[in-house]
């Protein structure tokens, strides 16, 4: 039988089983961060982002000490959504994230380029070795929540994340379009050969509130991401309208 790596559904008592070492990496000597969550997607476009940064504020305005790792190395978009234009710089202790205004760590590749519009053309091994200095180099501090705004899909850097990070659990970003469900559903198989847990999904630009009548439009028609989320076990299911103001805000750097 062929390999997949997940040992955990495996009955054979083979010597890579009983060898099988953890190869996460050990965060930065100044950082103390209690739990790590990703933000994935399976197609890009769908809000993942928008969902990180609303993650980091409303766990900081819960009173939770929080920072966002900005994985998305070739598509960064965290800062310009805090409307942080500062560099981050290095010191004898290791790169120091820039704050928002209400005090969220972030780090993103942007906070490191001479200019935000500078593209990243790098091959696949430089960009994964970005994301694990990002967890490595970083110096995070005490944080409660450390979250992951990964690129869209299922190749190199979300595997470095879940292989090199102690991912506590991840959170599926989607949109309503009827193809999405097999994308989706690809997420959640990989979560599962990693044994990393789904700890819900989030359907962005689920509905359109109509202004005048105050009713609901489902512009891409009728969801059906309950149904994925029973079928996988997923408890929590969240959804957000399309909405102008929340456009606005991630344009002016205003989502905080």
């Amino acid at each position: 039988m062929a390999c997949n790596g997940n040992c955990s559904t495996c009955s054979s008592n083979c010597d890579s089983k009983e060898q099988k070492q953890d190869i996460r990496l050990a965060q930065n000597e100044f950082s103390n961060v209690k739990k790590v969550i990703g933000v994935v997607s399976g197609k890009g476009g769908v809000g993942k982002s928008l969902v990180t940064s609303m993650l980091a504020v409303s766990m900081q305005r819960e009173g939770y000490k929080t920072g966002i790792l900005d994985a998305d190395i070739t598509g960064p978009s965290i800062p310009k959504v805090f409307g942080v234009t500062e560099k981050a710089y290095g010191d004898e202790t290791g790169i120091q994230p820039v704050k928002t205004q209400k005090d969220i760590d972030i780090m993103s590749i942007n906070l490191l380029l001479p200019d935000e519009t500078d593209p990243v053309i790098w091959r696949g091994p430089v960009i994964a070795g970005t994301v694990k200095q990002f967890w490595t180099d970083v110096v995070w501090g005490e944080k409660d929540y450390l979250f992951v705004d990964m690129p869209p899909g299922t190749g190199d850097v979300p595997l470095t994340v879940f292989q090199s990070l102690p991912v506590d659990g991840i959170i599926i970003v989607a949109s309503p379009q009827e193809l999405v469900s097999m994308i989706v559903e690809k997420a959640v198989k990989m979560a599962t050969l990693m044994r990393i847990p789904v700890l819900g999904i989030v359907e962005n630009m689920s509905y359109f509130v109509c202004p005048n009548c105050n009713e609901k439009h489902y512009i891409y028609g009728e969801s059906h991401i309950e149904e994925i989320a029973e079928e996988y076990g997923i408890k929590h299911v969240a959804k957000i309208p399309m909405d102008a103001t929340l456009a606005a805000a991630c344009d002016a750097g205003m989502i905080e």
